[in-house]
C-alpha cells in the first residue's frame, strides 16, 4: 500500500485539558479509497479530520499529504495543496443564490467563474442555480456544500457528516452523487458518519474511533461486526433491538 498512499498520519496527539481527542493516532491513506469514520460524540473522528486540515494543530505527531509535511499548516494552504472539506452544518451564504454561491468558492480559489455551471453539474445541482441557498431543501443545500470544496478539483475530500439532517429517502441519494463525482474525478474520500447503513454501504475501510483511539480499522463488515465497536459504538442500536 505504501506505494499509493496520499496521506500519513504518524502517533498524533492531541489534548484539550484533560480531554485526549486524539492518542497516538496511526493511520495510512490509501488514494482513491472511501474511508468511513465511526465513533459516539467526542470519540476523536472530528479532532482527526480538523488535524489533517489545518484547524487544530497535533500536540505531537506528523502529517504528511503524498511526500510533504502538512503539519501544523492553515487550511487555506492545505487547501491549495489539494485537501479540501465540508462541514456538518453548510457553509454557505443563505441570502444568495446557489450560483452565487460557488462564484465566490471560484473567485477564492483563483478559478474562472465560467465553471460555476460545471461545479453544480458535478453534483448534480446545477437546476437549483437560480435558488436561493435560503429555500433549498437540506439534501440539496449539501451536496451545494460538497460542490464548493470540490471547484479545486482536490485530491482528498473530508466531508463531516454528509447526510446529518438529510430526510431519510434522500441520503443515498446524496451519497451516489457525492461519490460518483469523487470517482470520475479520482479523489480520495473520507467521511465521517452516524448513519451505520451509510458507512456499510459506502466504505471500502472502516475507521472506529474510541475515547481518542482507533478501535478497529478494516472492512466494513468486519468493523461493524467487532465485539468491541459493537459494544461501545452501536451499543445503543444493539440495546434497541434486543
Amino acid at each position: 500500500m505504501s506505494n499509493n498512499t496520499i496521506i500519513r498520519a504518524e502517533k498524533l496527539n492531541k489534548a484539550f485539558g484533560s480531554v485526549r481527542p486524539a492518542r497516538d493516532v496511526t493511520v495510512h491513506i490509501a488514494e482513491r479509497s472511501v474511508i468511513g469514520l465511526i465513533g459516539t460524540n467526542g470519540a476523536g473522528k472530528t479532532t482527526f479530520v480538523n488535524m489533517l486540515t489545518g484547524y487544530i494543530k497535533p500536540d505531537s505527531g506528523r502529517i504528511h499529504f503524498r511526500d510533504r509535511d502538512i503539519t501544523g499548516q492553515e487550511p487555506r494552504k492545505i487547501t491549495r495543496l489539494g485537501m479540501a472539506r465540508s462541514f456538518q452544518i453548510p457553509q454557505l451564504f443563505t441570502s444568495l443564490t446557489a450560483r452565487e454561491n460557488i462564484e465566490i468558492a471560484l473567485s477564492v480559489a483563483g478559478l474562472p467563474l465560467d465553471q460555476a455551471d460545471a461545479g453544480l453539474a458535478r453534483l448534480g445541482v446545477l437546476e437549483f442555480a437560480e435558488m436561493n441557498v435560503g429555500l433549498l431543501p437540506e439534501g440539496v443545500r449539501k451536496l451545494l456544500d460538497i460542490a464548493l470544496a470540490m471547484v479545486g478539483k482536490p485530491e482528498v475530500l473530508l466531508l463531516d457528516e454528509p447526510t446529518s439532517g438529510v430526510a431519510s429517502e434522500e441520503k443515498f441519494d446524496v451519497m451516489d452523487r457525492v461519490l460518483h463525482a469523487a470517482r470520475e474525478m479520482g479523489v480520495t474520500v473520507l467521511f465521517v458518519e452516524h448513519d451505520m447503513d451509510i458507512v456499510r454501504r459506502y466504505s471500502d475501510r472502516v475507521l472506529a474511533f474510541y475515547d481518542g483511539a482507533i478501535l478497529a480499522d478494516g472492512e466494513p463488515e468486519t468493523v461493524l461486526a467487532d465485539a468491541k465497536v459493537r459494544e461501545f459504538i452501536i451499543g445503543e442500536e444493539v440495546a434497541h433491538h434486543a
